[in-house]
């Protein structure tokens, strides 16, 4: 496996680590919590300044693909150079692009508003993950994923309920900008934070930073075309059969990316990502099973607060507290799982997308079959049962992936990870939506649609969610199945949990 250039740690005392610890966490939780917030003011937004379904889409999955675009080769720049400076110009560029999505007149503004957003939160994120890799290990490292993944996900679940009160204060038609100017305040109390008393955790190098610039414009290809087709897919009549042309790019692209990425590192210098991450099973069972699984929750949450607002005519902010008990219990699995995995190992997440799935079921159930004054109740508590599948997801298998991963490739590891998340998140977006929208648009014609319409859009696309969620139980079924095998191999003897 190829290595970033050596570098050397400075000593932090515990209590100076927790403090660095919490600082990252929070910034990681308001990157994130922009990507489910904004799902209950899509109809505002669409109210607001007229944004057809395409122009929604993208303000949604445009901040998810330049997030992805930016996390490896911000990987790569933290783990060669200072974590703590990248982190404070992610933040800095987080906090003007939030105020320029505040302020914006038109949907276009709006979109490289969010374009440019995620560059910012491509920036920081690695930075994060970089730091817990470093700063943990062993047992503590699995309490500290733990924590970081009860975190993440009230800050996932919580997004859609502090997106619906910011818009009740704000009015139905303006009040989707109070999503964008929390940010402001909060990201600069941040800024404070992290340059007061975020660690320097490397002495700067005299190396020359290697960046491999033929690897990121190849990889940067490579994302795109991937993701290009799924960014237009929004269900609608009008939607052009020909961008799936782009998949031919995406093929070609990784060829050539995995060629130069293998010839460049066999002239000795460092690749952009080093292709022996994915020969660690860990990590590369890891994530592929957090890209199907983060194909699958995001759209669980963005398709339920549509069906509630459009189906069922609840307000934004009522539509949003329906997943508060995801948020709640998926913390409380996520401590208990970031506890437990170093004991119980893999079948913990596969028990924990068993759960997911049972609650998922449950939803799409109680939205079919039961009478709209009780449903939001109802669907409440099935994502309680969906929560705490979660929760017994994310941070194990956070913990799983990068344990045989070396801490000087923690944070590009990290970014590899995030971008399957980020790739899984779009993909998953526009699969559910499409089949969200289409449906309508098959059943209700040019005609206003009614609940048994949005009962059958909600039930289809829900549908893939579900098949998501069976993608990442299969993947889990399988790496448990192979580190058995590789315990029976050693005699009995398991390195790795699981």
């Amino acid at each position: 496996m190829t290595d970033v250039p050596p570098t050397r740690s400075i000593p932090i005392s515990d209590r100076h680590r927790w403090r660095a610890y919490w600082i990252c966490v929070g910034v990681a939780a308001l990157t994130i919590m922009d990507l489910s917030k904004l799902n209950v003011g899509l109809p505002s937004i669409e109210d607001s300044l007229g944004a057809g379904s395409t122009e929604l889409q993208l303000i949604v999955a445009g901040y998810v693909l330049t997030f992805g675009l930016t996390l490896v080769p911000a990987g790569r720049i933290g783990d060669q150079r200072s974590r703590k400076v990248l982190f404070v110009i992610g933040l800095s560029l987080f906090a003007l692009t939030s105020l320029a999505a505040a302020l914006a007149p038109n949907a276009t503004v709006l979109l490289v508003a969010r374009l440019l957003q995620g560059v910012a939160a491509g920036i920081q994120m690695p930075q994060v993950l970089g730091l817990v890799q470093e700063l943990f290990r062993g047992a503590e490292r699995g309490k500290a994923f733990g924590l970081f993944g009860a975190t993440i996900g009230l800050a996932t679940a919580f997004g859609p309920t502090l997106g619906g009160l910011l818009i009740a204060l704000g009015g139905p038609v303006d009040g989707w900008r109070g999503i964008f100017w929390i940010n402001v305040p909060l990201t600069l109390i941040a800024i404070g934070f992290a340059i007061w008393y975020l660690p320097t955790t490397r002495h700067p190098s005299d190396e020359p930073l290697s960046l491999d610039p033929v690897g990121v414009l190849l990889f940067g290809v490579t994302v795109v075309a991937l993701m290009w087709p799924f960014l237009f897919t929004t269900g609608a009549p009008t939607d052009d059969p020909a961008r799936w042309w782009v998949l031919v790019v995406f093929v070609l692209a990784l060829t050539a990316f995995i060629a130069w990425e293998k010839r460049y590192a066999a002239s000795g210098k460092h690749p952009l990502v080093p292709l022996g991450l994915f020969r660690v099973t860990s990590f590369r069972n890891g994530t592929a099973l957090a890209s199907a699984y983060f194909a699958a929750a995001p759209p669980m949450f963005l398709l339920t607060t549509l069906y509630l607002q459009h189906g069922l005519g609840l307000e934004a902010l009522y539509a949003g507290m329906v997943s508060i008990g995801f948020a709640l219990v998926s913390a409380l699995g996520s401590w208990i799982g970031g506890n437990l995995v170093n004991r119980m190992g893999r079948p913990l997440v596969v028990w924990g997308l068993a759960l997911f799935l049972l609650g998922l079921g449950l939803l799409v159930l109680v939205a079919l079959v039961t009478p709209p004054a009780v449903t939001p109740w109802l669907m409440a508590a099935a994502m309680s049962i969906a929560g705490a599948g979660g929760g017994l997801v994310i941070a194990p298998n956070q913990t799983l992936a990068l344990m045989d991963i070396p801490v000087k490739q923690g944070g590009l590891a990290g970014s590899v990870g995030q971008l399957g998340q980020r790739i899984g998140t779009s993909i998953g977006t526009a699969v559910a939506l499409s089949l969200f929208y289409s449906t309508i648009y098959r059943e209700s014609g040019t005609s206003s649609p009614d609940l048994t319409t949005y009962h059958d859009a909600y039930g289809v696309g829900m549908l893939a969610v579900a098949l998501f969620i069976a993608v990442a139980f299969a993947i889990g079924v399988v790496d448990l199945g192979s580190r058995r095998r590789r315990r029976t191999a050693l005699g009995g003897a398991d390195p790795v949990p699981g």
